[in-house]
């Protein structure tokens, strides 16, 4: 039988082959010298042309690696909600709860809010799955969904969100928790998002950032469930200084 040295192992790998293979995949679909640009490209801080196709990829591979139905299932819808965000926010400059918040007090429904809206109920559906009494179930939804928001969040320059899931789930790989998916996941594109080839968009931030909850979720009573979830709420309200503190030089 394989340990849990060995279980953590294989989800790594499992992890990382799939979004490498979809990653090399996807590239094969990039234009070529003088072609127009795709729906799949942005022009990053520095005014470079990159692909979104680490997006889609991490997606896939940390769904693949991270062997609980529940978990796979906040991946998946999260990255969803996060491909309709990147392509229908595309020109929206809006980040952060409070100023989708402020938006729909204006009676405007953002694709932003669309989109938390839609991880939000993932999260406590997962959640709900993954935790047998009523309180911890919804201490669960809240970190999952939080998490995703959290890395979402820190996406603000190359691989600021990326790094952040490694840091997040290194905890976690260490208990042998589902951490080791997202790992993988975000270490299979790690070189080329800071080397500004790519960028894992809405797509894979919140994709990774709710595999990385389910495995925090998943790993913790009902004690570390509130501190998470704590320090997650706060934050999301404090979303503009995060992303601040995230954009400045390393």
């Amino acid at each position: 039988m394989i340990g849990r040295v060995g279980r953590t192992a294989l989800a790594f790998g499992l992890a990382a082959g799939v979004t490498r293979a979809v990653y090399t995949g996807l590239l094969r679909r990039r234009p070529r010298a003088g072609e127009a640009r795709t729906r799949w490209e942005r022009t990053n801080h520095a005014g470079r042309t990159v692909d979104l196709y680490a997006g889609p990829a991490t997606v896939l591979g940390a769904a693949a690696g991270i062997g609980s139905g529940p978990a796979a299932f906040a991946v998946l819808a999260a990255g969803v909600c996060g491909a309709y965000d990147d392509f229908a926010g595309a020109d929206d400059a809006r980040r952060g709860f409070r100023a989708h918040l402020t938006a729909l007090r204006n009676g405007e429904v953002t694709s932003g809010t669309v989109k938390l809206a839609g991880i939000g109920a993932a999260g406590l559906v997962a959640g709900a799955l993954l935790k047998e009494r009523p309180v911890d179930k919804v201490l669960a939804g809240v970190v999952i969904a939080g998490t995703a928001h959290l890395v979402n969040l820190v996406d603000v320059a190359p691989g600021r969100a990326v790094v952040t899931v490694l840091g997040l789930g290194a905890p976690g790989l260490l208990r042998g928790t589902p951490a080791a998916a997202p790992m993988g996941a975000a270490a299979a594109v790690l070189a080329h998002d800071l080397g500004e080839r790519t960028m894992i968009g809405d797509t894979g931030a919140h994709a990774l950032g709710a595999a990385v909850g389910s495995a925090i979720a998943a790993g913790n009573g009902r004690l570390g469930l509130v501190v998470h979830a704590a320090g997650l709420i706060a934050a999301a309200v404090y979303g503009d200084k995060v992303s601040d503190f995230a954009r400045s030089p390393v």
